[in-house]
């Protein structure tokens, strides 16, 4: 029997992403190296794990006990992979689409000041989890809370609501808009790494239609070509401006809560100071007396 991690990882993301071709956009490879990967643990294993059709993958019986021994296999070489990073002298935080904004570069000096010994590494990623299951980072920045009981995720921060539109649309002459101004347009959404969603718009009019997107680059395309309209978080607008796209604060929306997410069962020393200061970096500045 010859079962790889890969083969391993390659599962759980399908599982939790629902199709091939999340799973492969989490793990940053392709559609076709995922399903290599599960039809060769299936191989391996001398049994079928999933069902496959047209419209969803779900695990058969045999394949939920593959599945959670998978997972428990994989948390363990997660906690190893961190107790070496731990000596690695670096500190590795993931982001999907934006760090945290105007307060990014701060708290990079803010860290390179109490421990210069340390590197702070910033790691863009996609994955549901911000790339803390498969152990490639200590901790991520999230904008909605993990629904992994694996993982803990501490609130830091609130962040406003910008609206993204074209730089020739009637939009970008105005100082700032209302959720109201979006009704009848199409809005571009991620559900998986977004902060938008349809929800906003209970009880009033909201978008006609709705672009989903896969992360921040195709979003920005879609925008800066007049194709959709978009709402992210203020962090997005100060690390991804784009030529053709004006940013515009949405005065009525609810913020954005900012979080920190780590593992439950490991606590790091690290991880609980960048914890303090990230959270120091969202006080405002206090006025001189």
């Amino acid at each position: 029997m010859n079962v790889e991690l890969r083969y391993l990882r390659a599962l759980v993301a399908v599982v939790d992403s629902q199709t091939f071709t999340d799973a492969a956009i989490a793990l940053g490879t392709s559609q076709a190296a995922i399903s290599r990967s599960v039809a060769a643990l299936e191989r391996a294993l001398g049994l079928r794990i999933l069902q496959r059709t047209t419209r969803n993958v779900t695990p058969t019986p045999a394949g939920e006990r593959v599945i959670e021994h998978a997972r428990r296999v994989l948390d363990e070489v997660a906690l190893l992979e961190r107790a070496a990073q731990d000596q690695s002298g670096e500190l590795r935080v993931s982001y999907a689409w934006s760090a945290l904004g105007r307060r990014t570069v701060a708290l990079q000096r803010k860290w390179e000041e109490l421990h210069p010994a340390v590197r702070l590494i910033w790691v863009q990623s996609n994955a549901p989890t911000g790339g803390l299951a498969n152990g490639g980072v200590d901790a991520a920045v999230v904008r909605r809370p993990l629904a992994d009981n694996r993982f803990v995720t501490t609130l830091i921060g609130t962040e406003a609501r910008y609206g993204a539109v074209a730089k020739g649309d009637p939009f970008a002459r105005r100082r700032f808009l209302r959720l109201s101004d979006f009704a009848g347009r199409t809005i571009a959404v991620d559900h998986r790494t977004g902060t938008t969603t349809e929800e906003l718009w209970l009880g009033m009019d909201g978008p006609a239609s709705v672009r989903l997107v896969q992360g921040v680059d195709e979003w920005l395309t879609l925008i800066s070509t007049g194709q959709a309209v978009g709402m992210s978080s203020e962090a997005t607008a100060a690390q991804n401006p784009r030529p053709g796209i004006t940013y515009r604060p949405v005065r009525d929306a609810p913020p954005i809560s900012v979080f920190l997410a780590s593992w439950k069962d490991d606590p790091s020393v690290l991880v609980a100071d960048f914890t303090r200061l990230a959270r120091e970096a969202f006080v405002p500045d206090q006025p001189e007396l």
